[in-house]
């Protein structure tokens, strides 16, 4: 049982990673538009530092979480990071009628990726990870 909980979460780790990783790429790739469309429109302050730190955690957390090393410091990062890219970008009670759901939707699921990422800061990345950090 032990070997299939450690499948598991490998498989969970590739699943965020998945989620994650293509997304901070295209970001560093175009880091301009995640600046105009979404920071400055939303009248975040510092727009620019946010976005380097925003696209820095959303590399380098999901190569953390794929490797296995530092799950905690990895976990809790990506955590913030979805917490207040909800809040910036999904303020579904601020949207007209006809984007409401759309808008409800992305928040509720940006919720449940911050429940799974929860599940992997108190469980750990399993057998199958580099032993680097453990506790962090």
């Amino acid at each position: 049982m032990d070997r299939l909980n450690d499948v598991i979460l490998l498989l969970g780790r590739l699943l965020i990673t998945a989620l994650f990783l293509p997304v901070g790429v295209h970001k560093l790739t175009n880091p301009d538009a995640l600046l105009t469309q979404s920071l400055v429109k939303s009248g975040v302050p510092y727009p620019e530092v946010l976005t380097v730190l925003g696209i820095a955690v959303e590399i380098a957390g999901p190569l953390a979480i794929l490797l296995g090393v530092f799950p905690r410091l990895s976990a809790l990062g990506l955590i913030a990071f979805t917490l207040v890219a909800t809040f910036v970008s999904h303020k579904f009670w601020t949207f007209p009628a006809a984007q409401w759901d759309l808008q409800f939707i992305q928040f509720l699921k940006n919720l449940g990726i911050v429940g799974g990422l929860m599940f992997y800061l108190v469980t750990g990345p399993g057998r199958f990870s580099l032993s680097i950090g453990r506790h962090w």
